[in-house]
């Protein structure tokens, strides 16, 4: 893999972390204010879609070798 793919890689993952951790954030704000608990369980779908593509972002950086 190329430095400059790595470096893509390695930049979106950042990026995608910061948006779960912003999440948790929200949804903690969320619950505090008492929100309904439908938008709560939507932002929580939310976040959970961002640790899917951050999981997939991280499959492609570090290869699953069977050793």
């Amino acid at each position: 893999m190329a430095d400059q793919d790595q470096a893509e890689f390695r930049l979106e993952y950042a990026h995608l972390k910061q948006e779960h951790a912003d999440y948790d954030v929200a949804i903690a704000a969320m619950i505090a204010q008492g929100v309904d608990p439908l938008t709560v369980q939507r932002m929580k779908k939310k976040k959970l879609a961002v640790k899917d593509r951050l999981k997939a972002v991280e499959d492609r950086v570090i290869p699953d070798i069977i050793a």
